[in-house]
């Protein structure tokens, strides 16, 4: 049995929460918030002990795991305490507010000889797993544009970060695990229209290693919320669904393969399918996926290096939006 706390309940933690709560293998020991009403109301829930400061908590508890689901600029600061007292520590993305807060993580987990997963949630969502095995299999032969669109009304609970932060971070490691390849520059606009102190909207031009084009299109302007991918090349067109989990081909008529190779012949409508997806709650799947890290020792799907990438990208297109500039990026 694999003891595990969370600490902090807003809209994520209270989810980790739950799924944690329902997982057979898993004892939600504690749960920590500075919130006492709302600490007291879940911890009745899920009958399980309740800390209104992490440190008491991590005093009194034996934990295998902690689950970080604080404000991001708190990452740090818990995520330390955590991997000082011994824990695998699963950290919400993103990871946190610069690569030097990641850095600190990370060598502190590499200290301590435990995991530090970071929460890229959509990195479990079915139809993303189909997408990639399909990739993986050569159907759409050579990429030439990978295109996200993540757009919604504004969430008044994110006052730390921006949109870049929050919502860009699930596209740029998305878009990086689908292609296969790292991105090698970026140029990006951003806007800030109602957030208080952060940009609200961005877009974004990437170019990749291996000469694909990314454009990515997020913010918290638009009235419905709209979350999908879409990825082209020589064998026509995936499109995802991130929210309803349907995946989608639009084939290239004039796309002819042999033996896993494709020959761009010209481009023409062609038939379009939708592929049957096992649908699943991707935090059930991803919170999983951790806990067996953690029982078998081994390393989680989105390392802490990987949500420090993700943080590294994130930073370089918030500097090229206030510079209004092409930035080249590195192996970070």
């Amino acid at each position: 049995m694999i003891n595990a706390g969370v600490v902090g309940l807003g809209s994520m933690g209270r989810n980790h929460a739950r799924v944690l709560a329902q997982m057979p293998d898993v004892n939600l020991a504690s749960l920590a918030d500075v919130d006492g009403e709302t600490l007291q109301q879940i911890a009745r829930t899920y009958k399980t002990r309740a800390y209104t400061d992490h440190r008491q908590m991590l005093a009194q508890e034996q934990l295998d795991m902690v689950l970080v689901a604080v404000p991001t600029r708190m990452h740090k600061e818990v995520a330390l305490d955590v991997l000082s007292y011994g824990a695998h520590v699963f950290v919400e993305k993103p990871l946190a507010f610069s690569i030097d807060e990641c850095q600190m993580m990370i060598d502190a987990a590499r200290t301590a000889g435990v995991h530090l997963g970071v929460g890229h949630i959509e990195r479990f969502n079915p139809a993303i797993l189909e997408l990639k095995r399909r990739l993986d299999s050569g159907q759409l032969g050579r990429v030439f544009q990978i295109r996200s669109r993540r757009v919604g009304p504004f969430p008044s609970r994110v006052m730390d970060v921006g949109v870049v932060f929050d919502l860009a971070t699930h596209e740029l490691n998305i878009m990086e695990y689908l292609t296969d390849s790292p991105i090698r520059s970026l140029y990006a606009e951003t806007e800030q229209e109602i957030h208080a102190s952060h940009e609200d909207l961005l877009s974004a031009l990437l170019k990749f290693e291996n000469g694909s084009v990314g454009v990515l299109d997020i913010n918290w302007l638009t009235p419905t919320k709209i979350r999908e991918l879409s990825i082209l090349g020589e064998g026509g067109m995936f499109h995802v669904n991130y929210l309803t989990q349907e995946l989608y081909f639009y084939e290239n008529n004039y796309a002819n393969g042999w033996e896993g190779m494709v020959a761009l012949m010209g481009v023409s409508e062609g038939r379009i399918t939708r592929y049957e997806v096992r649908k699943r709650e991707p935090l059930v799947e991803e919170l999983e996926q951790f806990v067996e890290a953690v029982r078998n020792q081994h390393p989680p799907l989105v390392t802490g290096q990987e949500g420090m990438r993700a943080v590294y990208l994130a930073e370089k297109l918030v500097q090229s939006g206030q510079q209004h500039q092409i930035l080249n990026v590195n192996g970070v």
